[in-house]
């Protein structure tokens, strides 16, 4: 009789430990808790097949957020990136879903604190020295403002999930260079491809300096810019905000990889 007792305690006991092991492994095995943050670029503006719930936001289901999380199923996925956004933006409208079970964050932002649509219709419609002086304005803005408003939305983010995983994701330059391209001359194409160049650079070093993942995708971007021939960016387009955004293969071949290599 306590034979049998003992024997029915320790099956008890051997169950009750098999249990909990059981449950620790799905726990672990759960997916990250994703909140996708950003502008345009990380909305996928351009890509086409919008959510019209996202209204002007023009969130995409072809936008690299998206894919990843429908190839990684995480346990919870928040898309809060919207056309136009600036760090304001962010600031102020997209950082409800995040809290300390948040972990992992993507964001790309920055390009439209610099101005970047008033840059490319300048250049677009301009001389080019109108278009070199607009530029230059927006290279002093991203040398000497832009950093302490990343650093506003970088320590938000940290503040709200201190334990995410953040990646922030860069812009790709826009053109080929050396090539016979109709449309802005060579001159515009070089200045505006250094533009994007150093807010990659002010953003990937605010991005380390808050313990970030900085994803690079100028090398993706190689061989398809503008006048590439085979290019995953649009030029100018209509609908007009599409103009000079990713298409949908600029975000499943261009951010995507980035964006998974990095997460």
């Amino acid at each position: 009789m306590r034979l049998s007792r003992f024997v029915s305690a320790a099956s008890a006991l051997l169950l009750t430990a098999a249990l909990a092991l059981l449950g620790s492994g799905s726990a672990h095995a759960a997916g990250p808790v994703y909140a996708a943050l950003g502008d345009s670029y990380s909305a996928g503006v351009g890509a086409g097949s919008y959510d019209s719930s996202s209204g002007s936001c023009y969130r995409s289901s072809r936008a690299f957020p998206r894919l990843w999380a429908n190839a990684h199923s995480p346990s919870g996925f928040s898309f809060t990136a919207c056309s136009g956004a600036t760090t304001t933006d962010v600031l102020n409208n997209q950082l409800g879903p995040l809290n300390s079970s948040t972990t992992l964050v993507s964001i790309s932002i920055g390009g439209n604190d610099a101005g970047f649509a008033d840059v490319m219709t300048t250049c677009v419609l301009n001389s080019d020295s109108t278009c070199l002086s607009r530029i230059n304005q927006a290279r002093d803005f991203a040398n000497n403002q832009l950093p302490a408003r990343l650093d506003s939305v970088y320590n938000a983010i940290s503040t709200r999930s201190p334990s995410a995983r953040v990646v922030v994701l860069g812009y790709p330059r826009f053109y080929k260079l050396g090539t016979t391209c109709i449309g802005l001359s060579e001159t515009k194409r070089r200045a505006i491809n250094d533009a994007a160049d150093l807010l990659d650079t002010v953003t990937a070093k605010r991005a380390a300096d808050h313990g970030f993942a900085f994803a690079d995708v100028r090398g993706t971007f190689t061989g398809h810019e503008l006048c590439s021939g085979s290019a995953w960016l649009h030029s100018l387009t209509l609908p007009v905000y599409e103009s000079y955004h990713p298409t949908a293969s600029g975000q499943s071949g261009g951010y995507l990889p980035v964006f998974t290599s990095a997460a």
